[in-house]
């Protein structure tokens, strides 16, 4: 039975993402009897009421109807339980319980996925070391997953296309949303060479910034193993990285083309707790040796990590390195030690109020690409609408807010209703 139109009802009810969906299977098992007892007297779940107002106004023909709008353009929808569904995502936490795609997801199921990120900035060297070793490990038979940002990602994914070998981008949009822009040239000859592109969220969901790290636990899992190619401290690479880590994959770090470089210090924080330097593809290959761990789990039907209807139960396998638990606390040790500096300098910030909402970390200035960096230089105190910077920097209003959208991503700005944006303090 195709439960892909119960699954799709969950989410209407409770929300794209939601762990409210894992509540309510947990007590029924499957979808279908989760709507069944949702539609009855017999739910068991503390219903909210804007729950309550959904299953009443929800309907699982919309659900029908909502999948088969999918299919009329190209879009397939499974569920959960669906056959085609990634192994390697049934037993994380909060997994997704619905995911869109375009292109071939069977790509990614009984073969060796590894995953690639970094900054959206890159330096030659993080440049060229994505593109050599993603295309040698695609020639190698490894199916690159990444999430089609622009800088590293697009990089490691257009290796794999260029090794004619399929790829995954994971999005943070809707699947017709054509974002980032200027990467959508590549979608033909990703989806020509076996690829697909991966989506959590419904058509015409905007790259909102909150969703990206959301998007992210379904990057690290789609690959038994992480590569880190260029991340300053504070880049969402990280976040992929600690999520990597937590679900008991192994962590590759590009070692630093200058160790006093900023744009590396993300790389140097993780290969101090543990991250295993990434020297060549053999260091990858190594790991996904003949009768290994993760050689076993592509043959098997079962995933190590964390048990299925998003319940933690972390379980270690042979390839897990204890080491890279500790990458687990890197974030809460800066993030202490950026509290404790926060709090000897408070007295000096604020004597310059002004200087409080510019972000003087370099870090993350490092990060923006040029256009960026005078739409952020903009900013003062005050709020500024989106007409207001399009007319000051002469940019059209569609490429500004795909700016925006990446500064927010940054978290160098953050939206305010109306078009209205503000400087992150």
């Amino acid at each position: 039975m195709d439960e892909t139109k119960y699954w799709l009802w969950l989410s209407m009810i409770f929300g794209t993402g939601s762990s409210r969906i894992w509540d309510a299977i947990s007590l029924y098992e499957t979808a279908a009897e989760t709507y069944s007892a949702l539609n009855s007297d017999i739910s068991g779940l503390n219903l909210k009421d804007k729950e309550i107002r959904n299953i009443t106004g929800v309907s699982i023909e919309k659900a029908s109807e909502y999948i088969e709008q999918c299919r009329k353009i190209g879009i397939g929808v499974i569920g959960y339980s669906s056959e085609e569904y990634p192994k390697q995502l049934r037993h994380i936490f909060n997994p997704p319980a619905v995911l869109y795609y375009r292109g071939n997801i069977s790509c990614l199921n009984g073969t060796r996925t590894i995953t690639a990120v970094g900054t959206r900035n890159p330096t030659n060297y993080g440049l060229d070391s994505a593109y050599r070793i993603c295309g040698e490990l695609a020639r190698n038979g490894f199916v690159i997953v990444s999430g089609f940002a622009i800088g590293t990602d697009i990089t490691s994914h257009i290796a794999a296309a260029d090794a004619q070998r399929p790829t995954a981008c994971v999005m943070g949009c809707g699947l017709d949303v054509d974002y980032p822009k200027n990467n959508f040239m590549f979608r033909d000859i990703i989806l020509e060479n076996g690829g697909v592109f991966i989506s959590e969220y419904p058509l015409g969901t905007p790259p909102h910034a909150q969703n990206f790290p959301k998007r992210n636990r379904i990057l690290a899992a789609l690959g038994m193993a992480t590569m880190i190619f260029e991340a300053a401290v504070g880049s969402g690479s990280l976040i992929t990285a600690d999520l990597a880590a937590e679900q008991g994959r192994e962590v590759f770090c590009l070692p630093p083309a200058d160790i006093f470089s900023k744009a590396f210090s993300g790389n140097i924080e993780l290969l101090r707790d543990g991250a295993t330097p990434l020297y060549s593809v053999s260091d990858v290959i190594d790991i996904f040796r003949i009768g290994g761990a993760l050689d076993m789990e592509i043959r098997s039907e079962e995933v190590s990590g964390v048990s299925s209807f998003g319940r933690k139960s972390i379980i270690k396998t042979e390839n897990t390195m204890s080491s890279l638990d500790m990458i687990k606390s890197v974030r809460k040790r800066s993030a202490a030690r950026k509290k404790s500096e926060k709090n000897e300098n408070n007295a000096a910030e604020q004597e310059k109020p002004k200087e409080i909402k510019k972000i003087a970390d370099n870090n993350i200035t490092e990060e923006m690409t040029d256009i960026q960096k005078k739409i952020y230089g903009l900013f003062s105190e005050e709020a500024l609408h989106a007409d207001f910077i399009a007319q000051k920097l002469e940019l059209d209003t569609a490429d500004l807010m795909t700016e925006l959208t990446e500064l927010e991503i940054l978290g160098a700005i953050r939206s305010l209703p109306g078009k209205m944006f503000e400087i992150c303090g």
